[in-house]
């Protein structure tokens, strides 16, 4: 890894927060030990992920995507692992195309591993993320923590899910590392795990452990996957009704509203901000890669 002078910024979404990386010509080598280092809290940076943001036509995973989508979003988790998606950081990615001046406000288009996501910066502010469609396994996974366990219903957002509903979000204890789960072998690659409690009707709260990450303050496609499973729970699956389901999910970081429509195809809405921007020390980066 080259250790001239790299930019970085700093952004959350509903205080989901990342380490920016712009490298439009994926010039950057980013191994595991430095993006796990950048977004260490107290060795680094500091966020849940990083966003590395290179055009589509200049990044062997998304060349195939370049055509529909010029920005590809490389995203990281924050142990330096590669993930499929994430919703909050697809908004955080287009807030900074937009404060960079590669897009305008309106409609654009990301790509990401999980496919071509279609965004909508809106004049308010606020970003919506069309997020695909939902894909329901049958199989699922039991939960249990300090003594406690529910049946987790399966929902892959393009990276995959279990959502457990529980009395009190308290029950999911302290989500620091995974909450035990059988079988293993229906997520081989890990998974998200959301614990989900009503506020009202089609309002619920939720908690989360992020795989990769730990608990995070908050998760997008997690809240998608979340309004996916209480749709079902409750009956008002658009998919059968006919029209379009909207839940509000509160995050430890703030509120995202979740709209689910009868062709499958999910909304997501929240906000997304750019709080800082510098130049990470080439003597610091040096210790990294050396």
């Amino acid at each position: 890894m080259s250790t001239s002078q790299i930019t970085f910024l700093k952004g959350h979404g509903t205080e989901n927060d990342f380490v920016i990386v712009p490298d439009p010509d994926n010039a950057l080598d980013l191994p595991v030990s430095v993006v796990a280092r950048l977004c260490d809290r107290r060795a680094g940076i500091g966020g849940d992920g990083l966003l590395h943001v290179v055009r589509s036509a200049a990044h062997p995973e998304a060349r195939d995507m370049a055509e529909h989508a010029e920005w590809f979003m490389d995203y990281r988790n924050a142990d330096g692992s590669v993930a499929e998606m994430c919703g909050n950081g697809v908004r955080v990615f287009a807030r900074f195309l937009q404060r960079a001046g590669f897009v305008a406000e309106g409609d654009l288009a990301v790509a990401t591993r999980g496919g071509v996501k279609r965004v909508h910066i809106a004049k308010d502010g606020d970003i919506t993320v069309s997020m695909g469609r939902s894909v329901l396994p049958e199989d699922g996974v039991t939960v249990t923590v300090d003594g406690r366990s529910w049946e987790a219903r399966n929902v892959n957002m393009g990276n995959p899910h279990a959502v457990v509903f529980v009395e009190d979000l308290a029950h999911a204890g302290e989500l620091r590392s995974v909450p035990p789960f059988s079988p293993q072998s229906v997520y081989p690659a890990g998974v998200n795990i959301e614990f989900v409690a009503d506020r009202g009707p089609r309002h619920v709260a939720m908690r989360v452990h992020e795989r990769g990450s730990g608990e995070t303050r908050s998760c997008g496609t997690g809240a998608c996957a979340v309004a996916v499973a209480a749709a079902r729970r409750d009956g008002v699956d658009p998919g059968r009704t006919g029209a379009p389901a909207t839940y509000t999910v509160d995050l430890p970081g703030g509120t995202l509203v979740i709209t689910e429509y009868p062709d499958g195809g999910i909304d997501m809405t929240g906000p997304a901000v750019i709080v800082a921007e510098g130049v990470i020390d080439p003597a610091w980066l040096e210790t990294m890669t050396g």
